[in-house]
């Protein structure tokens, strides 16, 4: 199951972001890192809620370990490029079902996204993205200008006291 959000029309920000310091551009990620952390929760949040409307619509009971395993976590960078990159998704797990037998997080998470032959589906992770990915994208885009804004009063309070 994958689906992907490209932010775009941010290219001023993507070229101000590599022609700045160390102290922005770092290993760890830096205010990049912690703006994109932000509008995952927002999605994984959404995605959680829509998942157990799905998993209620149904009729279905529910342990809410599916739902416990919706995550939103740091992926690598694409192969050939650079940069930050959050992925929401469904970590693998195996529990005991309400009904009492094995399953996986990521085989019930799909079932319900796409369907199948004997059941139909009832997307919760493409809504969530609809829905609300556009606040997304603006909650990283203010969250990234707040910390960028921070980082350069923080840098010109220290090359003040350098000279």
């Amino acid at each position: 199951m994958n689906v992907e959000m490209k932010l775009t029309g941010l290219d001023g920000v993507l070229a101000t972001l590599q022609a700045l310091p160390a102290e922005v551009v770092s290993k760890r990620g830096g205010p990049v890192k912690l703006a994109l952390a932000k509008g995952a929760r927002k999605l994984r949040d959404q995605a959680r809620q829509n998942l157990r409307q799905s998993i209620a619509q149904n009729g279905e009971r529910s342990t809410g370990m599916t739902e416990k395993a919706v995550i939103a976590s740091r992926g690598k960078a694409i192969h050939g490029g650079n940069g930050e990159r959050f992925l929401v998704r469904v970590k693998k797990g195996t529990f005991i079902n309400a009904e009492g037998f094995p399953t996986s997080t990521l085989m019930t998470a799909n079932l319900l996204e796409y369907g199948s032959a004997h059941q139909p589906a009832s997307p919760w992770l493409r809504p969530s993205v609809q829905a609300i990915g556009g606040q997304v994208v603006q909650i990283v885009s203010d969250d990234l200008l707040r910390r960028l804004d921070k980082v350069v009063a923080q840098l010109a309070a220290k090359n003040r006291g350098a000279r």
